[in-house]
């Protein structure tokens, strides 16, 4: 199976136009198969929201992708750099990485990848979304061959990575946001000790900071920390 062969959904965004979902809204009775998928697929990207920080987020993502993705026995979270070097996030009761490590050069150009190993048992990898330089990827494993040869099971996969997609970027913009309010902070309390110490204005004493910052080349941030935590010692 090629990427070509399963209806394209944007990496990182959900199209609720897709015909899982359009599926679900048109559904007979309540309660079919349809309506169960869709409540499954809500719970679960409630469940991501709530996850906190990358470390529990992934472990969620892994979990959910094993329980909800028909036939799936192990579920795993990488991350693949443009060097060739791979990072694992989390995977499924403690299944040693290198049973789902994804074949990271062919998912530079294509969104998921399909290795069938017959008696063996077969694997579904699914790109997230990424940069330039790396990408995450979604790996799922069933111990019954040709389970994700079917579309429709691909197709509840990759519905579901749209969803761990979203919730990684989530987690990264948040933790942005977090370094860039500490780093603010910092820098504030350091402009203002070397204004008390040196009887120098503020636009002087950021100066001074971004001088020592260039002439040590080390980060703003790094030098702003050693002032306070130097005051602190005092």
């Amino acid at each position: 199976m090629t990427a070509s062969d399963i209806p394209e959904i944007q990496h990182g965004q959900v199209d609720f136009g897709h015909p899982l979902a359009r599926q679900a809204e048109t559904a007979g009775p309540a309660g079919g198969p349809a309506d169960g998928l869709a409540e499954a697929l809500a719970a679960a990207a409630v469940e991501l929201h709530e996850a906190e920080g990358r470390e529990q987020t992934a472990r969620t993502a892994v979990r959910l992708t094993r329980d909800l993705v028909p036939g799936t026995d192990r579920a795993g979270l990488f991350v693949v750099e443009r060097s060739g070097r791979v990072r694992t996030l989390a995977t499924t009761d403690d299944v040693p990485a290198s049973e789902l490590l994804p074949p990271g050069e062919e998912l530079w150009e294509s969104p998921l990848s399909l290795a069938d190993d017959g008696d063996d048992g077969c694997a579904l990898f699914l790109r997230l979304r990424g940069h330039q330089s790396r990408f995450s990827v979604l790996s799922l494993y069933a111990k019954r061959p040709g389970v994700f040869a079917d579309p429709g099971v691909v197709r509840v996969g990759r519905l579901l990575a749209a969803y761990v997609g979203i919730a990684l970027e989530t987690v990264d913009i948040t933790e942005q946001l977090t370094e860039a309010m500490h780093t603010r902070d910092v820098i504030g309390q350091a402009t203002g000790l070397l204004m008390g110490r040196l009887d120098i204005d503020a636009a002087e004493a950021f100066d001074r900071l971004v001088s020592a910052s260039q002439k040590n080349n080390v980060k703003l941030r790094d030098i702003a920390s050693r002032i306070v935590d130097a005051s602190a010692t005092e």
